[in-house]
């Protein structure tokens, strides 16, 4: 899909593709703008910047964004760790697994800030034009801006790259946008306008238009490249990093182009300060955390919650030369869970997903496994004003009334509160008796029926069988209780470890009982949920894996793609959430509101960092005098 103007990347992680979605810019009525100013007419805007819900953070006079250090120092190297493996520096196709960071170098003709959640800012534009109705955009684009090999970046590309996304993207998202575009006219080497058709909804245009990677045309020409394939090399792109070596499944290094258009553009002062950034691969996180400890790289990531709670304790640490911090996470809670493949017809019964959830022991886990540094994933917008509470609102109740009286949704949902994650006790990892009771009744409902030896089976004489496909073995810890649970109900559970090659395979073609998957959402949820709920992309989504298919979540989408004001979105989202927390294809995991890292002494960071992006590889810089006390300390080499 089509991305939201994005910030630098922020973390390596684990190098299974990821696919950008159609952005989330709203409108409401007509945009109310910063420094915008009427031309070509009364019916014409001219502005730098856009907004859907207020005015945008930043006047087009600004000289740096507030978040950054405008003196910050520019040199040096950050180093980092990936895990798994990596073939192709393409996480646009489902073919080959992306590297660490292999977007490093794109950027679009808008981009978005770490403190304005809602603004969008000309970037490789310098103004943008469009009519109140918004039926078409036009962008004035820089004519500064070049490609890392040093061509101009004209309309021509951007064309092309837009197109390409179109001809060449995966199916969920060209099934999403086919038919929003009328006409895209080139108007001259630095002007492009886009005509958007009736059914383009009108709160994702501007983005959808300026989100769009830009890459170089000629390069794509000469090198035979396509989107649809893997790449050993990232696309030839305008941004401030470039590739310098990679040594596959092993080693990336990103240098900053010293000849960056961008340098001086007043988005850019205080960023892009690392000459270099060195991402290193480990088969795991605790191989990983032995290097970090070693100084084999010097900037970490904690995602283990046992390590962070008792690795920490090493000379480095100790001596002062490594910082351990937690640092405030103001983004969207992600939704990590456990889901169920609903193409299986066994799990397409709730009571059966009821039961098998039952079986996982969050309180126990989270203060014998977690150290009770997590909290419980509840909604699909955790720790938001977007997640659904208490019973519906008169504003839910009008969206959820027309698709109980159809029976699509049970009356339930229009009196209860939304559901929750079954609760268990933390004295041991065992559910209660009451719990495996109500869990039983839920199985014997549903037709399985302990036998002799304890194991349910159907009717058919088909045994209740669950894996639990994953690919980490730091994860075991966490699977292997909640196996041993359901086992004790009377399912085959069992543990499905593969490589991260065959991890991503499974996840794609739907080869799975259950999985963990990782629900992403924005501020300003739009057209983009149909990647992760839609009926339409459930057989061939990299985010709806789940498959799921479902007519009352999609008839509910278009109230959130057609919400004009804050209030209505927050309505139509908490009924969205209320209806897929009902549906039960997951098993909710946890989340946690802070950054946990730790980084050897050698860095500097702004004093408040902003809520949307911790900035680690953005606006973080080097320290020389440090790092050499360090090297003095004989800490690094």
């Amino acid at each position: 899909m089509t991305p939201r103007p994005a910030r630098a990347a922020t973390q390596a992680r684990l190098a299974a593709p990821t696919f950008p979605t159609l952005t989330a810019i709203l409108l409401s009525g007509a945009a109310i703008l910063g420094g915008a100013t009427v031309a070509r007419g009364q019916d014409t805007i001219e502005t730098h910047a856009f907004s859907n819900f207020g005015e945008v953070k930043y006047g087009p006079d600004m000289e740096h964004l507030d978040y950054v250090n405008p003196d910050a120092p520019k040199g040096g190297e950050i180093s980092i760790s990936s895990m798994g493996t990596f073939d192709s520096f393409n996480n646009y196709s489902r073919k080959g697994v992306s590297a660490a960071l292999a977007t490093i170098g794109s950027e679009s003709i808008l981009t978005s800030t770490a403190d304005d959640p809602y603004g969008i800012y000309c970037f490789l534009c310098t103004t943008m034009e469009y009519p109140e109705d918004l039926k078409w955009i036009t962008f004035n684009l820089r004519d500064d801006v070049t490609f890392a090999d040093g061509t101009p970046m004209t309309a021509e590309d951007v064309l092309f790259s837009f197109n390409l996304f179109l001809e060449q993207g995966i199916t969920e998202y060209r099934r999403i946008v086919e038919g929003f575009i009328e006409d895209v006219e080139i108007v001259d080497d630095h002007t492009i306008t886009f005509t958007f058709t009736d059914q383009a909804p009108i709160r994702e245009r501007v983005g959808f238009a300026g989100g769009t990677p830009v890459f170089s045309k000629a390069w794509f020409e000469e090198t035979g490249t396509r989107l649809d394939d893997s790449s050993e090399e990232p696309f030839m792109s305008t941004g401030a990093y470039v590739l310098e070596s990679k040594d596959f499944n092993r080693q990336i290094v990103y240098a900053k182009n010293p000849d960056y258009w961008g340098a001086d553009h007043p988005l850019q002062i205080g960023r892009n300060n690392f000459d270099r950034i060195r991402v290193e691969y480990f088969a795991d996180s605790q191989a990983a955390f032995e290097a970090f400890k070693a100084g084999a790289f010097t900037f970490r990531v904690e995602n283990s919650s046992l390590i962070w709670a008792t690795g920490y304790d090493f000379p480095n640490l100790n001596d002062g030369y490594v910082i351990k911090e937690e640092i405030p996470d103001g983004t969207v809670g992600t939704a990590q869970s456990f889901i169920f493949n609903l193409d299986r017809e066994v799990w397409q019964d709730k009571r059966v997903r009821d039961a098998i959830g039952m079986m996982f022991n969050f309180e126990w886990s989270n203060e014998a496994l977690f150290y009770g540094l997590y909290d419980r994933v509840y909604s699909f917008w955790p720790g938001t004003d977007l997640a659904a509470e208490g019973v519906p609102s008169e504003g839910e109740v009008e969206i959820l009334q027309p698709l109980v009286d159809e029976g699509l949704l049970d009356a339930s949902i229009l009196t209860d509160e939304p559901a929750m994650p079954h609760v268990n006790s933390a004295d041991g990892n065992r559910p209660s008796r009451g719990t495996y009771r109500a869990a039983g009744a839920l199985l014997e409902e549903a037709g399985w029926i302990p036998g002799d030896d304890g194991v349910r089976r159907n009717e058919a004489g088909e045994v209740l069988a669950l894996e639990i496909l994953s690919y980490d073995p730091n994860f075991d810890r966490i699977l292997n209780p909640y196996i041993e649970n359901l086992q004790q109900l009377g399912v085959q559970a069992k543990l499905e470890r593969v490589d991260t090659a065959q991890y991503v395979e499974n996840r794609r073609a739907g080869d799975f009982d259950m999985t963990s998957h990782s629900f992403s959402m924005g501020f300003e949820p739009g057209i983009g949920l149909e990647q992760w709920f839609a009926s339409k992309t459930a057989d061939d989504s990299s985010r709806n894996l789940m498959r799921l298919r479902n007519e009352a979540v999609d008839r509910i989408i278009p109230t959130v793609v057609d919400a004009e004001t804050l209030k209505a979105l927050e309505t139509s989202v908490h009924a969205l959430d209320r209806t897929l927390r009902s549906i039960g294809f997951m098993v909710p995991q946890w989340y946690k509101p802070v950054h946990t890292v730790a980084y050897f002494d050698m860095y500097g960071k702004p004093e408040t960092i902003p809520p949307l992006d911790m900035g680690y590889l953005d606006f973080w810089w080097y320290d020389a005098e440090k790092h050499q006390a360090l090297k003095d300390a004989g800490v690094l080499r």
